[in-house]
Parts: structure tokens; C-alpha cells; sequence
């Protein structure tokens, strides 16, 4: 789930070249893929450095959406396969720090999710703060700049993928959207694409039904991932979010990257 002036904060306009020694804080599938698209999945995984001691939680606190994105990395996963496409997966949970939010967002390092207090997180010293930055927001934006700065060295366009997932209910409010797409002023992919979703066999006869900025937007005052990697360099992007009960396992990420996918395919011919 998701929320930069489209500058971003000035020292990210000369992040170091990812190292693999970051490798904690992020991955990268198919670094050389030559197809259109480049993915980021921001809220990929759960994990918790030993270090922060699960952050007062228990396991089961962690298995929660409050810790990540459930099912969003799979579905990443899916579709570099399909579009031959580089892939960078955030390595730690959204709970250490979120990798989609402003620097000085009250959430970055939240104290309180969905009514969970994060003992780990709270009286942060500014140089605890720090220190996360350093080891973990920093090198993940550093290995997507990274890899478009190749792919530009390379002579290829890119079109911004970033994947997200909802909880199917948060504070008492179902959300009957299985998948959704969040954008800010720039409608030219986001229009054409909410149509062809619409119009897919699965929307007509599954009962399925598609958001449109819900129940999230983006928001560059917000949003970090897409504002500073492609909104500022004037990159085409779609942020898609995925209602976990349908991507909480891998046949339904499988199922949703693939006809996701087979809606690009109808906007974007690949042969393109």
C-alpha cells in the first residue's frame, strides 16, 4: 500500500551504486531483462533483521499485512518471468521501515499499524532512525536506480511497474475490489488500462471488480517508490494493488500476474 515531492529528498539524487553486500535490504530478479517494464515491489517481505529482535512482536504479528504486502512479491515474481523484466524486491518489512514513504512521513517507522503497537519502533533516537535509512531505505532505492540507470546505459525505455496488495478489511471496512489501480495527474496508461480490465472475460463473468484510486491514490506528498524513480524522470508507470485473499497463495498470484499480464499485453503489444 502506498504514498514525495517528485524531486524526492536531495540526497537521493546521488544514491550509491547498489552493492551486493546490501543484498539484506533488497533482491534483484532478472537484472538484464531486456523486456519494457521494470518492477519494484516495496513492501515484499516480512522479514526483521535479528538485530530488532521481531521488534517486541510475535510471528504471528509479522504474518500480518501490518509486516508486508501479502502475496505481492509472487505476483512480482510472476511477471519479470512473463515480460522478461528486472525485478527489485524490498528485503525487509514495511514495519522497520517503509520503503514507499517520504522521509519525514509519520509512518516511516510507525509505532502503531492497524492497531498493533510496534514496542521495537517506539522513542526512536534520531540516530536509530538513522541508522535504518542507511541499511535499508537507502540501498533498495539505490539498487532500482541502479538498475534503470543500466537499462538506460542500454539504450531501453522502461515503463514503471509497482506492485502492492490491500487487506481484504482494514478497521471494519470490506474492500470489494480484487484488484485496483492508484495514480496521480498522469491518466495515460491508468485510464486505458482500468478499461481493458474492465472489459476482460474475467470482469464480465467472475464478478470481479476493479478500483480506481481505492482505496488508495498516489500521492506524491506521500508516495516515495513511484514519485522519485519514474514520475520525475517523466517514466510511464502503473502501481497496482491486489486484494490479499486473492494473491495469498501461489496458485492465486500466479492467476492474478497472469491475467494482469494479459491486460498489458492488450494495451502494450510486446511486439512494440
Amino acid at each position: 500500500m502506498s504514498r514525495d515531492s517528485e524531486a524526492g529528498p536531495g540526497y537521493m539524487n546521488s544514491l550509491p551504486v547498489a552493492k551486493p553486500d546490501f543484498h539484506s535490504a533488497f533482491r534483484i530478479l532478472r537484472p538484464r531483462g531486456k523486456g519494457r517494464f521494470i518492477v519494484f515491489c516495496d513492501h515484499a517481505s516480512n522479514r526483521v533483521p535479528a538485530e530488532l529482535d521481531n521488534l517486541g512482536l510475535p510471528a504471528s504479528e509479522l504474518d500480518r499485512h501490518i509486516a508486508w504486502d501479502i502475496g505481492a512479491a509472487g505476483v512480482t515474481a510472476e511477471l519479470s518471468d512473463i515480460f522478461d523484466a528486472p525485478a527489485i524486491l524490498c528485503g525487509t518489512s514495511r514495519l522497520v521501515i517503509d520503503c514507499n514513504r517520504q522521509l519525514h512521513a509519520y509512518d516511516l517507522i510507525p509505532e502503531v499499524s492497524d492497531g498493533t503497537a510496534v514496542l521495537g519502533n517506539r522513542g526512536l533516537s534520531e540516530a536509530a532512525r538513522q541508522l535504518r535509512i542507511e541499511r535499508w531505505f537507502e540501498p533498495y532505492h539505490a539498487a532500482v536506480e541502479s538498475v534503470i540507470a543500466d537499462r538506460e546505459s542500454r539504450g531501453l525505455t522502461s515503463i514503471a511497474l509497482s506492485i502492492h496488495s490491500m487487506t481484504a478489511c482494514l478497521a471494519g471496512n470490506a474492500r470489494p475490489w480484487q484488484i485496483a489501480l492508484s495514480s496521480h495527474n498522469d491518466r495515460s496508461l491508468v485510464e486505458p488500462m482500468l478499461a481493458v480490465l474492465r472489459k476482460s472475460e474475467y470482469c464480465q463473468t467472475g464478478n470481479v471488480t476493479v478500483g480506481d484510486n481505492q482505496p488508495y491514490d498516489l500521492d506524491p506528498a506521500v508516495d516515495y517508490s513511484v514519485p522519485f524513480h519514474a514520475m520525475r524522470r517523466n517514466m510511464p508507470y502503473l502501481q497496482v494493488e491486489f486484494r490479499q485473499d486473492e494473491v495469498a497463495d501461489a496458485a492465486g498470484q500466479v492467476r492474478w500476474a497472469r491475467r494482469f499480464a494479459q491486460a498489458l499485453a492488450g494495451l502494450l503489444p510486446l511486439g512494440e
